[in-house]
């Protein structure tokens, strides 16, 4: 890629909004160019605005710490510095779903963290190694929202990404039934120990609303596309309960799991060392190489 990208982050000022810039420091195809926030961010410097606020491990990167901050609801000026967005704005899930839909209808596609669009039929919930194929609910998306290029995708809720892609791996065994448990970090909530004490040495053995996302998202997942939607997969039914622990950052999840087929330890192994996807096979600079690790 000759030229990289002008990317803008829609709540550029919150923990994930913050996780987006430090990682797009340096990226190879993606130059952050602007940063949309609340009203009360806009017209301050990106550095002014999370002062004293700055929650990841490494520094603010210099590239952004004299962006002045702009006001997400500026829809039309956000978006005609930009290529694309990332959202990560924190409002209500009616909000966000009016917002991200009005940047997209100004043809500048979204890809966002937000649960908001998880279920919009025509919206694809991608985890990129296993089912890149949802992108073509794209073009039925722009024929409802009057675009040609602006579209909106979602990630899926970040707990799942730790057993759906071993599911996936083991297809060929046919899961019919997994009884899954996870371990979620505080991050997952937006907070860090500072923000939350109360969590040092304590855990939360229930998150609401978490237990229906980590029952129901998976088989969106592996659904597919028919009449211009995503109808969600039904070969397997998935029961889990969700955990709040005190740690920092990175989810757990332990997963039992019933097959059709009766593979054995050393196939189950092997097939979570050959999973690999199209990030893979394209080599694409922040895909890990080995997309799923045995140790």
């Amino acid at each position: 890629m000759n030229k990289k990208l002008r990317v803008g982050i829609l709540g550029g000022t919150g923990m994930v909004g913050q996780r987006f810039i430090a990682l797009l420091e340096n990226h190879p195809w993606f130059e952050v160019t602007t940063i949309a926030a609340s009203p009360r961010s806009a017209g301050k410097t990106y550095e002014e605005c999370v002062a004293g606020r700055w929650k990841m491990d490494t520094p603010i990167p210099e590239s952004v710490k004299g962006i002045v901050v702009k006001n997400v609801q500026d829809v039309e000026a956000v978006a005609s510095e930009v290529d694309f967005c990332f959202s990560a704005v924190d409002m209500s899930k009616d909000a966000i779903r009016a917002i991200e839909e009005e940047y997209a209808r100004t043809e500048t596609p979204v890809v966002s963290n937000n649960s908001a669009h998880r279920w919009t039929p025509d919206v694809p919930m991608i985890i990129p190694e296993i089912n890149p194929e949802h992108s073509a609910v794209i073009e039925f998306q722009k024929k409802r929202l009057g675009t040609t290029r602006g579209f909106i995708a979602v990630k899926p809720n970040c707990s799942i990404q730790s057993y759906t892609p071993a599911l996936a791996a083991w297809k060929e065994f046919e899961p019919y039934q997994a009884v899954v448990s996870t371990y979620q970090a505080i991050s997952g909530a937006g907070k860090t120990f500072k923000d939350w004490p109360e969590m040092n040495g304590n855990i939360i053995p229930y998150i609401g609303g978490e237990e229906e996302k980590s029952e129901k998202e998976p088989l969106r997942i592996f659904g597919h596309i028919e009449n211009g939607v995503i109808v969600p997969g039904d070969g397997i039914t998935i029961t889990s309960q969700c955990i709040r622990v005190p740690v920092l950052y990175g989810h757990t999840a332990t997963a039992f799991v019933n097959f059709r087929k009766n593979p054995t330890k050393e196939q189950l192994v092997q097939a979570l060392r050959d999973f690999s996807g199209v990030p893979q096979k394209e080599n694409l600079p922040s895909a890990p190489k080995q997309f799923i690790q045995y140790l």
